[in-house]
C-alpha cells in the first residue's frame, strides 16, 4: 500500500514530464497490472460461482466455486469445502448391491433356517420373529451405511417413492435382493437333503417355509382351512405400509436418535408375529419368491407367490406417499445413497452425483 502524501501523489505528473518522453506500452502497463492484481475480485453470487443451486442453499449462504471435473469415473465432482468441514463420499453401485444382497442373505437365513426347523425345534412363531428382527438390526447395523439397509424389494420401492433412493437403482436393488435370498434358501435346501429321514420329501418338508393363504395359511392347520386371499393381502399391506412407515420415520435425517435398527428390527419382528397364522407372514417379496422356487417347494407356492409381490409393494407406496404427504422433508434431507457430501455444522448438502 503506497503511504504517499498529497502533495507527493499531485506532483507525480511533473517529474514525469521533466523525465523524458513516455513509457513505451509495456512499462505504463506494468503499474496497471500491479494494481489489479492488488485489488480485490469482487465476489460472485453463490448461483453464478457454482453455476446450478445447491440443496440446502438459503439467502445469504456464501459461494462455493467448484473445482475442475473429475477426470476417471472412479472420481467424483467436489467443491472446495470451507475449513472446519468434512467430505463423505458415496459408495459406488455395485458396493451397494453387494451391500444388499449380503443385508438379504442373512435376514432370510436367520429367519427362515429358523422357522424351518421351527416344527423340529418347537421353536413357535416367537422365535421366528425375533430371528427376523434380529438379524434386521445386525444387518442395517453392519451395511446399513452402504445401500441404506433395505434387504427388502417393498422397502426399496418405498424409499424410491419417498425420494430416498434413485429410480434408476430400483431394479439392481431387487436383483441383488432376490440373489441374495435365494443364495440363503439354496443353502438351507442343502442342508435338508442331506437329512436321510426326508429322502425325497425334501420340497414337502421345505414349503413349509413358503407364504401362502387358503390350504396353505399356516392357521388351516389347526382350523381346517384358511385365510382367503382378501384377508392374506390385506394383512400383508397393512403390516407392510406400517413396517415402511417406522424405517422412513426412524432413519429420517432430522431424527435425535440412533436407534433406528433396533427400532426397525422390533418393528419387523412384532409385525411378522401378527402375520404368521394368516400367510406364514412375507413383508418381503424375495424372501416369498425364493422360498416359492419350484426347486425349492411344491408347486402351490408359486403360483400363490403373485400375492406376496402385489400386497407388500402396494403397503410400501402407502406409506411412502402418505409419508410425503404429512411428514415432508427438507431438500437437505433428499439424498440418495450413493451421494457426495459435505457436512457442515449448520446444512448438510449434496456436493455431486456419482458420475455414471
Amino acid at each position: 500500500m503506497s503511504h504517499d502524501t498529497p502533495d507527493q501523489t499531485a506532483g507525480a505528473p511533473d517529474e514525469k514530464a521533466a523525465a523524458g518522453p513516455a513509457p513505451t506500452d509495456a512499462t505504463a502497463a506494468a503499474p496497471q497490472a500491479d494494481a489489479t492484481a492488488a485489488a480485490p475480485a469482487p465476489e460472485a453470487p453463490a448461483a453464478a460461482a457454482t453455476g446450478f443451486a445447491k440443496p440446502g442453499d438459503t439467502p445469504g449462504t456464501p459461494a462455493v466455486p467448484p473445482v475442475p471435473a473429475a477426470e476417471s469415473d472412479d472420481e467424483v465432482d467436489a467443491y472446495v469445502v470451507p475449513a472446519g468441514t468434512f467430505v463423505t463420499t458415496g459408495p459406488g453401485l455395485l458396493a451397494r448391491l453387494g451391500a444388499e444382497a449380503f443385508g438379504t442373505f442373512l435376514l432370510v437365513l436367520a429367519g427362515v433356517g429358523t422357522a424351518l426347523y421351527a416344527a423340529v425345534t418347537q421353536a413357535g412363531p416367537l422365535a421366528v420373529a425375533l430371528a427376523f428382527g434380529i438379524a434386521l438390526f445386525a444387518g442395517i447395523s453392519a451395511v446399513g451405511h452402504v445401500s441404506g439397509g433395505h434387504f427388502n424389494p417393498a422397502v426399496t420401492f418405498g424409499a424410491v417413492l419417498a425420494g430416498r433412493t434413485q429410480w434408476k437403482d430400483l431394479v439392481p436393488y431387487w436383483l441383488a435382493q432376490i440373489i441374495g435370498a435365494a443364495a440363503a434358501v439354496a443353502v438351507l435346501f442343502v442342508v435338508v437333503t442331506t437329512l436321510p429321514a426326508l429322502a425325497d420329501q425334501e420340497k414337502g418338508f421345505f414349503s413349509a417355509t413358503a407364504n401362502g393363504y387358503a390350504a396353505h395359511s399356516p392357521i388351516a392347520a389347526q382350523a381346517g382351512e384358511g385365510f382367503s386371499w382378501i384377508g392374506a393381502g390385506l394383512i400383508e399391506l397393512v403390516v407392510t405400509a406400517v413396517f415402511v412407515g417406522v424405517i422412513l420415520g426412524a432413519t429420517d435425517r432430522r431424527s435425535t436418535s440412533n436407534a433406528a435398527p433396533a427400532a426397525i428390527g422390533l418393528a419387523l419382528g412384532a409385525l411378522i408375529l401378527v402375520a404368521i397364522p394368516v400367510t406364514n407372514a412375507s413383508l418381503n417379496p424375495a424372501r416369498s419368491l425364493a422360498t416359492a422356487l419350484p426347486i425349492f417347494s411344491d408347486s402351490w407356492a408359486i403360483e400363490q407367490v403373485w400375492l406376496f409381490w402385489v400386497a407388500p409393494l402396494l403397503g410400501a407406496a402407502i406409506a411412502a406417499l402418505l409419508y410425503r404427504a404429512f411428514a415432508s422433508e427438507p431438500v437437505e434431507d433428499n439424498l440418495f445413497e450413493e451421494d457426495d457430501v459435505y457436512v457442515t455444522t449448520d446444512d448438510v448438502l449434496v456436493v455431486e452425483d456419482r458420475k455414471a
